[in-house]
């Protein structure tokens, strides 16, 4: 529900998201987060990432170490050669108080101690809750008319798309009844082209599934 007023009114509420598309949403947001820490604690195996179609371990794009220096452990994160300290949060970072070489901190991983296995179970949880959740709202979307009825623009929206534009440029946001063009190409693109495209990009790295369809790989670029 949004509210909107005008100058001398009192707010109009305005009702746009079903209980089902408030829970989903909701889902989402539980999911997403659970989705990045575990991938976080999956990186932290080997805080490193290379361009090309092989690793090579001399020159990575991005890569997160640590290395003993006269005053202590240091943490350091290589961006395209450069090398920057970050210890304390990248590289290295403390873990009950004692200096762990590691990519991301234990706050922000799940779990908060280094292990693979644990955040790969995680990881594959919340991705098939994710894809689960999705696949309901989708079904429930079509069957309510959902995203004919508020999600694709009209002809008349479309027209009108540079003076929304300018309009949004210029910071004024104008309040409707029903989202504008750019949202609702935005809320488009998002459940039509990201949110399909995470799913598969994740399941791709599934060796289950590189087995049941293998031109996955070829695909996403091995």
């Amino acid at each position: 529900m949004a509210a909107t007023a005008l100058e001398g009114r009192s707010p109009a509420f305005i009702y746009r998201h079903t209980v089902l598309v408030r829970i989903t949403h909701w889902i989402n947001v539980v999911c997403i987060t659970f989705l990045l820490m575990s991938g976080l604690q999956i990186f932290n195996a080997h805080p490193a990432l290379y361009v090309g179609q092989k690793s090579d371990f001399d020159h990575p794009v991005l890569a997160m170490t640590a290395r003993n220096t006269p005053d202590g452990p240091v943490g350091e994160t290589t961006i395209l050669g450069h090398s920057f300290d970050t210890s304390g949060i990248l590289g290295m970072s403390y873990y009950d108080g004692v200096p762990r070489a590691r990519g991301f901190p234990s706050w922000i991983t799940v779990p908060s101690y280094q292990d693979l296995a644990t955040g790969r179970r995680w990881h594959f949880f919340f991705a098939w809750l994710f894809f689960i959740n999705g696949a309901v709202y989708l079904a429930a979307s079509l069957a309510t008319r959902h995203i004919w009825r508020d999600l694709v623009p009209s002809w008349s929206q479309i027209r009108a798309i540079g003076p929304t534009i300018w309009h949004h440029l210029k910071l004024k946001f104008p309040h409707e009844r029903e989202y504008n063009v750019l949202q609702k190409l935005t809320y488009l693109t998002m459940v039509a082209g990201v949110l399909p495209l995470v799913v598969l990009t994740g399941l791709t790295m599934s060796p289950g599934v590189n087995a049941i369809v293998p031109w996955l790989v070829e695909v996403f670029g091995g």
